[in-house]
């Protein structure tokens, strides 16, 4: 039996206190689209552990206490439709929770589910992604 993707998911934005920037993930399966740390909550677990889980496989960065913060927001989107066969076959909508997660500076991700970083000013970093949940986090919080 096929194992589906829950569709419950976490954002989470990593900007630098020193510049100012946001750290944006050009994926591997689209390379149009870049994005900010993001991934579906396993079963069984909760929106702050996904979070923590997610910036540790997406750049190897480690949290340390403090440093992500849940901005208690929630969004339901559409799933894009050539992402949707993660999912069982009658979901088209994820919730989404989002988290923001402050370093002292910037630092370089260990890449492995991503080709490419840049850290860019939150509007940039806006524009450069193609997911309206993420550029509106981004413009809410960033900033």
């Amino acid at each position: 039996m096929k194992s589906f993707k829950r569709p419950e998911s976490v954002l989470v934005i990593i900007t630098a206190k020193s510049s100012g920037n946001v750290l944006m993930l050009r994926r591997k399966d689209d390379p149009d689209f870049w994005q900010s740390v993001t991934g579906s909550l396993d079963h069984n677990e909760g929106t702050f552990e996904t979070a923590v889980r997610e910036v540790s496989e997406e750049t190897g960065f480690l949290l340390e206490q403090g440093q992500l913060c849940d901005l208690d927001r929630e969004v339901t989107f559409e799933i894009f439709a050539h992402f949707r066969h993660r999912y069982a076959p009658d979901v088209t909508h994820c919730k989404e929770h989002w988290f923001k997660m402050v370093l002292s500076e910037e630092q370089v991700p260990i890449l492995t589910e991503h080709t490419e970083f840049c850290w860019v000013p939150p509007q940039e970093a806006a524009e450069l992604t193609k997911s309206w949940s993420n550029r509106q986090a981004i413009l809410e919080f960033a900033v």
